[in-house]
């Protein structure tokens, strides 16, 4: 950690993500309200009316909280089907020069929940498994969709909390409409172009063969006449053979295109397997420098937009603040956990400066892989440029927790906002009954009724996370997945609910969800938990949208908890790390903490 570069670099992308928030929450504030003016209308703006025109969009109609919510599942589900079809139908269907077959039912559900619902958990890669059409149809279409949703759930959080004696919390289809089109479609435009100047490819060639310099040998799955894998005697191991290689395909396909709304949309599903490792994905340190600032880009502007619109941008600020501080503690954290190595390897000659490169990019080195880990998962992305498995024990635990609270420093695109907003109304109930008034939020009453809609949040959170990994840790679908025993393997399996519940999509790389004997297990149950991790919380949320945009503001008086300052700023990030703590501290205790004294002793699992 005493590499000048590295904190150069550091102090870089905090001056940039400052120098993006606010013209970019500025943007913000236009684009989602819908007589909103912006640089962009000469041009799109024909388009949004034709849009409404063709969907049957009645743009100055708002809808209640159930409209709203309604609109969003309707929209949410055809999509999700859609999806389905196309990953099923694949080799039926155009631009599939490599011939790939349909997906299976089950990795099919699991792809279209997991993208439908901005996760982009995958049990597949991407170069091996998807046409060029699933992947600009099926998934980069998701990617722009899903993102949009978030957004304007945000929005509409944001606006329960700014109206008073309110009805209506906006327009489902034309704050998705408005985001694509003046946010997110540009936006993605240039960063496409930014990525292909890097050396990122955009193309529709076939893949390319090139033969390697020495041939190597690899060990694969023996099949039968019918192309099944050969079990061994235990009906659960596959036989595996020797096979001789002696030619490399190379991926080709448009990828930038998919690269940007990854990043930008804090999607994070990679074209390729390796995802931001990989030097097409992610060709240069400035590459690399782009992706991880797109990722809070818009997170970041959001905390902007709550400020504008509460009419309050101190408030906005401190919840930045509270974002950030977080951010700073994961990032130096993990650095520090990934700079010191690993002591077993160091008393085996293993120099200690050159810390724990095991499943790093030597291109990006232990900085930019920290920051890129704990700046992922921050955010409910999931793209990676190292792999979480191979991080020490301390270094895998910062992404896992950062997945843990919610994703609320900074979080998704939208995603972030209202989970943080949803801990900011539980701090100031925690506030108000520790000096014995109502407690009140932006001169809003906290009532009992927002209260449990809070708690309904948090436990979808916790029991769904919690209550999947038990099932899986004692079952033997559930173990047969693991590329690691003990605490390790208990590890990957937390965090890959972790991940598919806070719609991370990130994995620890060592666990197998779609196994050679095709066990649907892990892939349904992911899937499920991708679902009931983004809607069964998206609920309530607009819920208490609707309940404070009926409420009526009242004047701030003296004893008015006031939402903004230091003091407000370390009671939210106390909400938010109590609440994980009190939550999570038991399985971590189990996981990667316990790991951390067992590498001290000697062992490695």
């Amino acid at each position: 950690m005493n590499n000048p570069n590295s904190w150069l670099q550091f102090a870089l992308y905090v001056g940039a993500l400052l120098l993006v928030t606010k013209p970019l929450g500025l943007h913000l504030v236009r684009v989602l309200d819908a007589q909103g003016a912006t640089f962009l209308d000469r041009i799109v703006k024909p388009v949004e009316r034709a849009t409404y025109r063709i969907c049957g969009i009645r743009p100055a109609e708002e809808q209640g909280w159930i409209g709203y919510t309604v609109s969003l599942l309707a929209f949410s589900l055809v999509g999700m089907l859609a999806t389905y079809l196309i990953l099923r139908l694949q080799d039926h269907l155009p631009l599939n020069p490599q011939a790939l077959p349909g997906l299976a039912p089950h990795l099919a559900f699991n792809t279209a929940a997991s993208f439908t619902t901005n996760t982009n958990w995958q049990s597949y890669s991407g170069e091996s498994t998807m046409s060029y059409f699933s992947q600009m149809v099926a998934l980069a279409i998701h990617n722009f969709t899903s993102a949009a949703s978030g957004i304007a759930i945000a929005a509409a959080l944001v606006r329960g909390v700014a109206r008073q004696s309110a009805r209506t919390i906006g327009n489902f289809w034309v704050d998705v409409v408005r985001v694509t089109y003046y946010l997110l479609v540009p936006v993605c435009f240039v960063f496409a172009l930014l990525l292909v100047s890097q050396g990122m490819i955009q193309n529709f060639r076939p893949y390319a063969v090139a033969r390697t310099y020495e041939p190597y040998t690899i060990q694969v799955p023996k099949t039968d006449a019918a192309g099944k894998p050969v079990m061994a005697a235990d009906g659960k191991t596959p036989v595996m053979v020797d096979q001789s290689v002696d030619t490399q395909t190379i991926v080709q396909g448009p990828m930038a295109s998919q690269v940007a709304i990854k990043m930008l949309g804090t999607n994070g599903g990679g074209y390729t397997n390796a995802n931001a490792s990989n030097p097409f994905e992610n060709p240069t340190p400035l590459s690399n420098f782009l992706q991880i600032l797109s990722i809070f880009a818009i997170p970041s502007a959001l905390t902007y937009y709550l400020g504008r619109m509460v009419k309050n941008q101190r408030h906005g600020w401190a919840v930045w603040g509270a974002m950030f501080a977080m951010f700073v503690a994961g990032v130096l954290v993990c650095w520090r956990a990934e700079a010191s190595g690993n002591p077993i390897h160091q008393r085996l000659g293993v120099a200690a400066a050159d810390g724990n490169m095991e499943g790093k990019e030597v291109r990006f080195g232990i900085f930019n892989s920290a920051l890129f880990a704990t700046i992922t998962t921050d955010a409910s992305c999931g793209a990676v440029n190292a792999m979480h498995d191979s991080f020490t024990p301390i270094g895998g635990l910062v992404p896992l927790f950062n997945i843990e609270t919610g994703e609320v420093i900074f979080g998704g695109v939208g995603a972030g906002l209202y989970g943080m907003l949803i801990f900011v109304v539980l701090a100031v109930f925690i506030a108000g009954l520790m000096v014995g008034r109502t407690p009140e939020y932006l001169g809003k009453k906290i009532e009992a009724y927002d209260v449990k809609l809070v708690m309904l949040v948090l436990m979808v959170l916790s029991a769904t996370i919690l209550g999947f990994t038990a099932w899986a840790s004692v079952s033997d679908w559930g173990q047969a997945g693991l590329n690691n025993a003990g605490p390790h393997g208990f590890s990957e399996l937390l965090y890959a609910y972790s991940s598919c519940v806070g719609n991370n999509g990130s994995a620890f790389a060592g666990l197998t969800a779609a196994p050679a004997d095709g066990n649907p297990h892990w892939d349904t149950t992911l899937g499920i938990a991708t679902l009931f991790g983004r809607f069964l919380m998206i609920v309530p949320i607009l819920a208490l949208a609707g309940n404070l945009a009926s409420k009526k503001i009242i004047p701030a008086s003296a004893g008015t908890f006031r939402t903004e300052g230091v003091t407000f700023v370390v009671l939210l990030v106390g909400t938010v790390l109590l609440v994980g703590a009190l939550t999570f501290l038991p399985a971590l205790a189990v996981g990667p903490i316990v790991e951390h004294y067992l590498m001290g002793a000697g062992t490695l699992f």
